[in-house]
């Protein structure tokens, strides 16, 4: 009689979650890989240490199933199928992201009325000073000058359209590429910005930015830059392995 033989796919699709986002990643992984050399491959996917890391696998329905904790075992020994959800949790204890929302913070706010009549204040030394804002010639130059800028950035970021493919190289970050997803004035900041979706999760959020959706991507791809950091062209996409297909 002839024998039975079971195929199974050498990859799985998997959601990633973690203690220190509290976003969701879809990711393909190869079954071949050790748990160590997946908790690498996930360093780049949560930003916790591989060292750090405990994982729990949950089921496509969040059923906890067991932990991964053996790491020299391979990924494709656990009952790990798509859709399944692995969760990685922080055990340095690093409670990254809890201070990012700076609205949940209390501030104190001294009336404007209040500080102007404090002989002591900044603000009254630079008065007497005429100094800072009040040195009415030196604040005419700023503005002059801000107004110079304001209409450069807007002929470069006239030159700029959504859809089109780009590299960002910001000063002191490596290159980045991706698709323009927005261009123009935010309610976050003054001036002419431009929305980006990363071809790889090296963003800040998901297009959207205290609230206001600018544009759709998946989270940690986006961001926003301004356009003289932006140079558009055929750009092909990268990739650095994040996803592990075959």
């Amino acid at each position: 009689m002839d024998g039975v033989t079971v195929i199974t796919n050498p990859t799985v699709s998997v959601r990633v979650t973690s203690t220190a986002n509290s976003f969701e990643a879809l990711r393909r992984f190869n079954r071949g890989i050790t748990i160590a050399e997946f908790k690498c491959k996930l360093e780049l996917v949560v930003g916790i240490q591989a060292s750090c890391m405990d994982l729990q696998l949950f089921s496509s329905t969040d059923t906890f199933l067991q932990k991964l904790d053996d790491n020299e075992a391979l990924m494709g020994s656990y009952p790990v199928d798509d859709n399944c959800r692995i969760h990685v949790i922080d055990k340095s204890g690093s409670q990254s992201g809890v201070f990012e929302d700076l609205s949940a913070v209390e501030k104190f706010e001294l009336p404007d009325e209040v500080y102007d009549k404090r002989s002591e204040s900044v603000r009254s030394f630079l008065k007497k000073n005429k100094a800072g804002r009040f040195n009415e010639e030196k604040a005419a130059q700023k503005e002059e000058l801000q107004v110079q800028r304001d209409a450069e950035e807007k002929l470069l970021a006239e030159a700029l359209s959504p859809g089109l493919r780009c590299e960002v190289q910001v000063v002191g970050q490596p290159t980045r590429r991706g698709t323009v997803m927005y261009v123009g004035n935010t309610e976050f900041k003054p001036g002419y910005w431009v929305g980006v979706k990363y071809d790889e999760p090296l963003g800040k959020h998901d297009g959207s930015v205290n609230g206001k959706q600018y544009f759709q991507c998946q989270p940690k791809y986006g961001a926003f830059v301004k356009p003289q950091f932006v140079t558009v062209g055929d750009f092909p996409e990268e990739d650095f392995g994040l996803n592990d297909e075959m």
